[in-house]
């Protein structure tokens, strides 16, 4: 017999998810959340990694005959152009890894992104199409059903004809079943109409008692098969297919006729039970889910905080961009095995995290844009120096040709970084065509080894009377000091070896000379200066203000020498001997250069107390 004629619709409606109510009974559709919830766990399923495996389930959703799921063709289409960017910026960054300009890189063409939009287009086209279908067979289903309602109306109204009309009867009932979907807004309305003047004409039917039974025996053993395939599902792994299966299950319950009226409520609340166990798997996998959301969220907001702290650091060099992007790529990485967060989010926490991204980077570019013109610059420089080199190779005035090459050395370490391979090969072919004249110079004056002992002896001789001087004092010290710097300076080359162990040596005992004169001879300068401030006085009127003009030069010259040390110095490498001794000179020299500043700002400041005083 028809399907739940005498059952009450409260219980056809107890039977949906806790998530549902009355309004969709007819449809049996999920709700919007829940839907969407239900297809994020079925595309989160396939993970893809290529951009080839996305294309390839896109042209077959395109080109067979299964009708395309939104969820999915998103799912697809986000996953792809996720592989499309990363690709595309793997690119980028082996480019400016390899020294290419940010500003000259041109993104070409990708076949597999056309190839990509063009079979989405086709879906877009096929989605259409089977909607507008769907719509027009849903308007034809809901005519062919407001139909069969006024034919069993019809019948209603004559019940002298209900036992004759009783095959027609179950034959409408039949074609009602086989007729599926049709407007929402229409199935409530139009359910409650249908079996209203179903209920009506059974009222009406006399049916003798076998035959009634006979329908009840049946529907009974339909609706204990439904029972038993509903309890079988609470058995089933994958929660999402059991709740589909149990909407379909639904559907076959409702069209199944009555049970005798002592067993209704009997089988009813059988199928129930086993619904509400699904119903249940199904709202904690869904609770689970939002859950892990949330949890991808709090990551992901994390992530963004950790990459907006490092684009707010100070990059002081190229080691700190290239450190703080290898940093920025593992946060990238770590994104990227994070899930989604919830939909509402998801889209603006990606924002979020690739707008700070892309700061860090553009500002990189820009950074890296710049070093690159100050490298071409220092590369011209370091040539020019190679040029001038290559002219003294070959000289035989070998005094004269070792400072000038000395000098292009130390001139060149006052010139600042080039890329590492380039650096390279302009070290080497500097370094060679140095190292050729030096070969020369050492085979033409393998004879001067003993001169070069003497001369070590007589250096050591000299540091040996620094050394006393520095127990003496009197007067006459700085003098006896200049003679032996003097003497020190005039005595010819040394044993290379010998040559830094003896350079200590000889600055160690000078350092502490002159910083235990320094002071003492600064202060004798300055009451000197003072005392002649009267006789610079009596010379005219300006004399003062000239003498002051001329110390503001000297002043302001010193000052730009200092500067000009310090700057060189931030330039030179370290890590030999020679360098670190380079360094220490330069050292000394930008002390004794602060001190000088010192006393002339003091002279100034006499001559402006001389003036006040007036």
């Amino acid at each position: 017999m028809d399907s739940q004629v005498n059952t009450p619709i409260e219980e056809q409606n107890a039977i949906l998810s806790p998530a549902t109510d009355t309004e969709n009974v007819e449809q049996n559709v999920l709700p919007a959340e829940e839907a969407s919830a239900a297809s994020n766990v079925e595309t989160e399923r396939k993970q893809y990694d290529s951009k080839k495996a996305v294309l390839d389930r896109v042209r077959e959703i395109a080109h067979n005959e299964e009708a395309p799921q939104k969820e999915e063709v998103d799912y697809l289409k986000t996953c792809f152009y996720k592989l499309h960017i990363a690709e595309r910026e793997a690119k980028l960054k082996e480019y400016i890894d390899g020294g290419g300009d940010p500003e000259q890189y041109q993104i070409t063409p990708d076949p597999d992104e056309e190839a990509f939009k063009a079979e989405m287009l086709l879906i877009k086209e096929k989605r259409q199409q089977l909607f507008k279908e769907l719509e027009q067979e849903k308007q034809d289903n809901l005519q062919k059903k407001l139909d069969i309602i006024e034919k069993i109306k019809a019948m209603v109204t004559s019940p002298e004809e209900a036992n004759k009309s009783y095959k027609e009867f179950k034959a409408l009932q039949d074609e009602w079943r086989d007729i599926k979907n049709v407007p929402a807004e229409r199935a409530n309305e139009l359910w409650r109409n249908y079996q209203l003047y179903v209920e009506q004409f059974y009222d009406l039917l006399k049916l003798n008692i076998e035959a009634r039974e006979y329908d009840f025996k049946k529907n009974l053993e339909a609706k204990t098969h439904l029972c038993e395939a509903a309890e079988k599902l609470a058995e089933e792994d994958d929660v999402i297919s059991a709740f589909h299966q149990l909407q379909k299950l639904h559907q076959e319950y409702r069209e199944t006729g009555p049970v005798s009226k002592e067993l209704r409520e009997e089988i009813w609340n059988r199928f129930k039970a086993a619904s509400t166990v699904v119903n249940k798997r199904f709202q904690q996998h869904y609770d689970n889910l939002r859950a892990k959301e949330e949890e991808n969220l709090a990551k992901k907001t994390a992530l963004c905080e950790k990459v907006e702290a490092i684009v707010a650091e100070e990059n002081k060099g190229s080691a700190d961009w290239e450190r703080r992007t290898k940093e920025i790529i593992e946060l990238q990485t770590e994104w990227k095995t994070i899930g989604f967060a919830p939909q509402k989010m998801n889209v603006k926490i990606f924002e979020r995290f690739r707008a700070a991204c892309d700061d860090f980077f553009g500002r990189k570019a820009e950074f890296f844009k710049n070093l690159k013109e100050q490298f071409k610059v220092n590369a011209d420089k370091k040539r020019a120096l190679i040029e001038k080199a290559k002219a003294l190779q070959d000289s035989t005035d070998w005094k004269s040709t070792s400072d000038k090459l000395i000098n292009l050395q130390k001139e060149w370490k006052t010139i600042g970084m080039v890329p590492k391979k380039l650096g390279d090969q302009l070290w080497d072919e500097f370094l060679g065509t140095c190292n050729k004249f030096f070969e020369a110079r050492n085979a033409a004056g393998a004879g001067t080894r003993s001169e070069e002992r003497e001369n070590l002896e007589k250096k050591r001789d000299v540091i040996e009377r620094l050394k006393v001087a520095a127990q003496e004092a009197g007067d006459g010290l700085q003098e006896r000091v200049q003679k032996l710097v003097e003497e020190y300076q005039s005595i010819g080359h040394v044993p290379y070896k010998e040559k830094d162990k003896l350079y200590e040596e000889y600055h160690a005992v000078l350092d502490k000379l002159y910083k235990d004169l320094n002071i003492t001879v600064a202060k004798r300068r300055l009451s000197k200066f003072k005392d002649s401030l009267k006789q610079v006085a009596e010379r005219g009127e300006n004399a003062l203000d000239n003498e002051r003009a001329r110390l503001m030069r000297q002043y302001e010259q010193l000052k730009s020498e200092v500067q000009t040390y310090e700057n060189n110095l931030g330039f030179l490498n370290a890590s030999s001997k020679k360098g670190n001794s380079l360094i220490d000179e330069m050292n000394r020299k930008v002390q004794k250069l602060k001190d000088e500043v010192q006393l002339v700002r003091d002279k100034i400041k006499a001559i402006d107390a001389q003036n006040a005083a007036k």
